[in-house]
């Protein structure tokens, strides 16, 4: 191995403890909300695309439900306190993804769903097309779908109501 591989494989190896670190520190952080909430839950961590991935998954998916919210937007709310959490904890700014009763993974087969069905209507059509607006998370597996298949696609707009928009080739 020369010294540039070997440097290369101990920076991967820092960066998968790391976020294993923050999966940890997520884990022991919302294992606390749950049993102040009385709520059940078992907590499954990984790491997905250079982040640290945490799930919440419960049999009972009525009381996971309260942790969702409506759209999801208490998933987001709890996301950005994990967040925080492992900041507090670390001094690194965390870009960890919350899933919650499997609502993101759902989400994000939709959305690539979405993002494919408009990728095939400006290939037909040759002309842009506009999404409804989204938020960051959704965007992303949009635009990772649209790339998927071929074209490329820009995000315009002023948050909240910033949208995906995909351009012919």
């Amino acid at each position: 191995m020369t010294e540039g591989t070997v440097t290369a494989a101990a920076e991967g190896s820092d960066t998968l403890t790391r976020l294993e670190q923050e999966g940890e520190i997520a884990a022991d952080y919302l294992e606390g909300l749950l049993d102040i909430a009385d709520l059940d839950g078992d907590i499954d961590m990984d790491v997905e695309a250079d982040r640290a991935a945490v799930s919440i998954i419960s049999e009972s998916a009525s009381d996971l439900q309260k942790l969702v919210g409506r759209d999801g937007e208490v998933l987001e709310a709890l996301q950005e306190l994990t967040r925080l959490a492992v900041h507090r904890e670390t001094g690194d700014r965390s870009r960890l993804m919350l899933d919650i009763g499997g609502f993101r993974a759902e989400k994000r087969e939709v959305l690539a769903a979405l993002g494919a069905k408009a990728a095939d209507e400006v290939k037909s059509s040759g002309e842009p097309v506009k999404l409804d607006p989204m938020t960051p998370f959704e965007r992303k597996v949009v635009h990772d779908a649209v790339a998927a298949a071929g074209l490329r696609s820009e995000s315009e707009g002023e948050e909240p109501q910033r949208f995906v928009v995909v351009l012919p080739a």
